[in-house]
């Protein structure tokens, strides 16, 4: 149990910061992917742990909610990394809907609660996230836009599982004769 609170307490704290500087709005798109097994101390796929991921969304799914951002959540591998996320969100950006329901062992046990605790959930092949947080090495980067910067937290963990951060920012494009607005703006 105290495990659990830990691990809540640290997925929320580290939504709480990559939102502080990821300046996101209403509307955008959050990809977590997860490692369950990583958070509790086993290895990527060998460990699956149904507490840990339901701490982890009750920890993020209402800062994320109370934004309007939308909760991507990142399957595993043996379901291609496909992605779920609410069927109002995919119809938004276009995301063509596959025909698949995660489980804790094809899936994940993080996609499994998301998808057993959205509103109207559908799996995605593709998306292109505004920000998103890797815990325990999940590889979320080909879910994210084209020009992915790192956010340094002042967490390193969730539970046992290492985290990454990253927020987007548009492309850069033209010459030496091309002005930029600050860099912060999306």
């Amino acid at each position: 149990m105290e495990q659990m609170n830990e691990i809540r307490e640290q997925a929320a704290q580290a939504v709480r910061e990559l939102l502080e500087v990821a300046n996101l709005k209403a509307g955008d798109l959050f990809v977590i992917g997860c490692s369950s097994s990583e958070m509790v101390g086993a290895r990527i796929g060998k460990g699956s742990s149904m507490d840990a991921a339901v701490a982890v969304y009750d920890a993020v799914a209402p800062l994320l909610a109370e934004r309007g951002i939308g909760l991507v959540a990142q399957c595993c591998e043996h379901l291609n990394r496909a992605l779920i996320i609410e069927r109002s969100f995919a119809e938004k950006y276009g995301y063509e809907i596959a025909c698949v329901r995660p489980h804790p062992h094809a899936g994940g046990s993080f996609a499994t609660t998301v998808y057993d605790h959205m509103q109207d959930p559908v799996a995605v092949e593709h998306v292109r996230a505004h920000a998103g947080l890797d815990i325990g090495g999940t590889l979320i980067g080909m879910h994210l836009r084209d020009v992915a910067v790192p956010v340094r937290l002042s967490l390193k963990r969730i539970g046992e599982a290492n985290i990454l951060c990253a927020r987007t920012r548009p492309k850069f494009i033209g010459g030496i004769r091309a002005h930029y607005p600050d860099e912060s703006i999306r």
